[in-house]
């Protein structure tokens, strides 16, 4: 366990003996509050020093940090994860725009050059309806990890995109709440506290026996083609996630497993790298929202 993991953990189980909402509140701020920032890699500076930089505020007070490159035709969105930024994400922008798509990235609050110390899914899903705002349907959306969960939620609520990648892609919010609390040591009744607290701060309303929200849900609403790539050995978040998610879409999805790869060093893979851009050309994809069926393979 690293250092700063073993002190919170120490910290949330301690104060999961006290009564009330004291200790879910803390738990929930240390879930959404990224222990490691991301720094911009040399290999990434020149790319982003290319870019046009725009801040996007949140209904949050706070703000995110967006990145473009290209004319604003056929825009395509990268959507980074967990304690990563947006040039981790870098390898697809020279592709995309030689096929003629303007490319948008942004660093979600805690991530990246953006302010804040803590993210929620909630300022995903903004962040994805405002940039949709700003430059129309997503003609793709290419999603690593928690920017996969935060970019659905974005489509749940009105974003629209014509094809869409997960690269190591979170299926289910209780994933995370359980991986949070497997990392941190917490026991059962700080786990209880912490859903409890993450019903009543971002989904409330919902139903004790309901599921916050899980990708599993989003083939009704999200009639685009998507191509799911996950690795096998990613410990970050298991191949079980990938599986559900292309489970869900049946026909619509493309199941693409890698091995050794894990969950960060498959952003880079060549390989992964044209799976993807194959699939931006030649996965059919349409803005009125028709169900434009993809065949499943892999």
């Amino acid at each position: 366990m690293k250092p700063a993991v073993a002190v919170a953990s120490s910290i949330l189980n301690t104060t999961a003996l006290l009564p009330g909402r004291a200790a879910g509140r803390g738990a929930f701020a240390l879930f959404h509050m990224p222990l490691v920032r991301s720094r911009l890699r040399t290999a990434e500076r020149e790319l982003f020093e290319q870019a046009r930089v725009d801040r996007i505020r949140l209904g949050s007070g706070r703000h995110a940090v967006a990145y473009r490159w290209g004319d604003g035709d056929r825009p395509a969105l990268l959507a980074h994860g967990w304690q990563s930024r947006a040039s981790r994400l870098s390898c697809f922008v020279p592709g995309l725009l030689e096929r003629g798509h303007s490319v948008v990235a942004f660093d979600a609050p805690g991530h990246g050059e953006a302010d804040g110390r803590s993210t929620t899914i909630l300022d995903y899903r903004d962040i994805v309806l405002a940039l949709n705002d700003r430059y129309g349907t997503f003609d793709c959306l290419i999603a690593h990890s928690l920017g996969a969960l935060g970019s659905f939620l974005g489509l749940r609520h009105g974003a629209r995109a014509r094809r869409i990648v997960t690269i190591g892609g979170v299926c289910d919010f209780d994933y995370l709440i359980d991986e949070f609390c497997a990392e941190v040591g917490a026991g059962d009744r700080l786990r209880s506290r912490l859903r409890e607290e993450v019903r009543t701060r971002l989904f409330p309303g919902l139903p004790a026996d309901e599921t916050p929200f899980s990708l599993t849900d989003m083939p009704a609403h999200v009639p685009a083609p998507l191509l799911v790539v996950h690795d096998e050995d990613d410990t970050r978040i298991r191949i079980a996630q990938g599986r559900r998610l292309a489970a869900a879409f049946g026909d619509r999805a493309r199941l693409v497993v890698t091995r050794g790869l894990g969950h960060r060093r498959v952003l880079g893979d060549a390989d992964v790298l044209r799976t993807v851009l194959d699939f931006v050309d030649n996965a059919p994809g349409r803005a009125d929202g028709t169900d434009r069926r993809a065949t499943a393979a892999g």
